[in-house]
């Protein structure tokens, strides 16, 4: 109980300290915009605390299936990180500044190509927008693309040299996927399949279709601006963490529903084997 509250906690804080990134980086910072990041900081990690804290699950998957979680969030916080550090420097340059803002650059006139990610972010601009504003978003965008696509890199290397998710152990898909249900609909493996199917075609459009939906709701509820350093850090943030999250979740579904066909054929073989040796 203890190890798993102190767990909770320290989980916590790092959760604090990423939604806290911003507004503590980037100089000019309202008190308004401080107490609202605060408010948010507090009740993400009291979410935190009462999953992590907790002996049955809620919400949170593969959250005894490290380091699932973990590399998600390491991918969240790097590009967050590195999205201020740009951010500020267009305020303050600085050495650190100016390299992350040449490497991004770079990389986003490398990505900016027809029918790209990247490109469809910066069509999605209001009409009017200044050439320094359409660099920078394309400088941030193709920063946090790269790093989406490091983060599946190292999934997959890390599922293949660990043998994820059991190494050796047992993997408890209750407590590790609390929002799916094992005994509802179909079988269990061709949910899981479907499951994982649906996850990584979504994680694959969602790039192409989050600036799509934001184009069309511009002529309702008006275009969005980037002209806020705070807005555009989470926007470009969540545009590329959550296409890589899902193709994670799709990995993870198709592995376990190997993992529990693999022991089921290894139930069978075993049960067909005592019914030979009792026969004979």
């Amino acid at each position: 109980m203890i190890t798993r509250l102190t767990g909770a906690i320290i989980r916590a804080m790092l959760v604090v300290l990423l939604i806290a990134t911003p507004s503590l980086l980037l100089p000019g910072v309202s008190s308004d915009g401080k107490q609202i990041v605060a408010f948010v900081s507090l009740f993400a990690a009291a979410l935190t605390i009462f999953e992590y804290g907790a002996a049955y699950p809620s919400l949170v998957e593969f959250r005894d299936a490290p380091p699932f979680n973990r590399i998600r969030f390491l991918s969240l916080f790097a590009t967050v990180f590195i999205l201020t550090i740009i951010a500020r420097g267009q305020v303050e340059p600085t050495t650190l500044t100016q390299f992350m803002h040449a490497v991004g650059a770079i990389i986003g006139v490398a990505i900016d190509f027809p029918y790209s990610p990247v490109r469809f972010v910066v069509l999605m601009l209001p009409n009017g927008t200044s050439a320094e504003q359409i660099a920078l978003i394309r400088t941030t965008a193709g920063m946090a693309y790269l790093i989406s696509l490091v983060t599946l890199a190292i999934f997959l290397i890390t599922l293949r040299l660990q043998k994820w998710p059991t190494e050796g152990l047992s993997f408890n898909v209750w407590v590790n996927l609390p929002t799916f249900d094992p005994s509802a609909g179909a079988d269990i493996v061709r949910r899981l399949e479907r499951d994982a199917r649906i996850n990584i075609l979504l994680g694959f459009a969602l790039p192409f279709l989050v600036p799509i939906a934001m184009m069309l709701a511009a002529s309702l509820f008006g275009s969005v601006t980037f002209v806020n350093s705070q807005t555009m850090i989470w926007v470009v943030s969540a545009w590329a963490f959550l296409p890589a999250s899902l193709f994670m979740r799709g990995i993870a579904m198709g592995r376990i529903a190997d993992l529990i066909a693999e022991k089921r054929k290894l139930a069978y073989a075993k049960s067909e084997s005592n019914a030979a040796m009792q026969a004979a």
